[in-house]
């Protein structure tokens, strides 16, 4: 089961790679790049499972997401949708990719609304 000091130790985890990127004067732009990339997925995860679990609020945003994929679990990328009369489109982008760039591994999944004229 994941906690509240689970959640904040991995906040101070991405804060430690930030500042250690921050203060990085060589020459190579990749340094640290997967140390912040693992802590930024670790922290992400930590925070939709406490979401999930209710120890951490949903935004309003995010119960109408919720409510949205509930409704249409199989809505294609670009499907619009009707919900209490308004229409939303099922939007995704690659949140990680491999290092090469060619590769997507995760995808973020969100609702954006589409005005009612066309």
């Amino acid at each position: 089961m994941t906690t509240l000091q689970d959640y904040e130790d991995a906040k101070k985890e991405l804060e430690k790679w930030q500042a250690a990127w921050d203060n990085y004067d060589g020459n190579n732009p990749d340094k640290y790049r997967t140390d912040i990339s693992n802590a930024r997925a670790r922290l992400h995860q930590i925070e939709q499972a406490l979401k999930q679990e209710g120890l951490l609020p949903l935004t309003k945003h995010e119960t109408l997401e919720r409510e949205l994929d509930r409704r249409f679990p199989n809505a294609r990328s670009k499907q619009l949708v009707e919900h209490e009369g308004k229409r939303y489109m099922r939007r995704f982008t690659p949140v990680a990719k491999s290092r090469s760039g060619n590769t997507v591994k995760e995808w973020h999944r969100w609702w954006e609304e589409v005005s009612s004229t066309p």
